[in-house]
């Protein structure tokens, strides 16, 4: 046991180091997206929104989300859960906690 302490000891530091070179890079990257993608809508931005939220509307009435591609259903089933997993978390957050939910 002792053995098996002092090598982790020995190798912590290595481990570390090559832990912090592997995600150096991949920090920098989440950080230049998430300045950009997770800053709140600008005023601007609002009408835009509202339009394409009058587009789903006519979309669904119409039934012309029938015409999409594959790949454009698949893009807009994956922000659709992308946007209730968000709503998940938020409502998580505000109970503090994870109790009350079927996990």
């Amino acid at each position: 046991m002792a053995q098996l302490v002092r090598n982790a000891i020995e190798k912590a530091p290595a481990l570390l180091n090559a832990a912090a070179t592997y995600s150096k890079p991949r920090l920098v990257t989440f950080w230049r997206y998430a300045k950009v993608e997770l800053i709140p809508p600008s005023p601007a931005e609002i009408p835009r929104a509202i339009e394409s939220l009058k587009k789903i509307s006519s979309s669904a009435r119409t039934g012309s989300f029938k015409n999409l591609t594959v790949k454009e259903a698949l893009l807009n089933s994956l922000v659709a859960t992308e946007v209730c997993m968000w709503f998940y978390v938020g409502e998580i957050i505000g109970k503090g906690g994870i109790i009350g939910y079927d996990v």
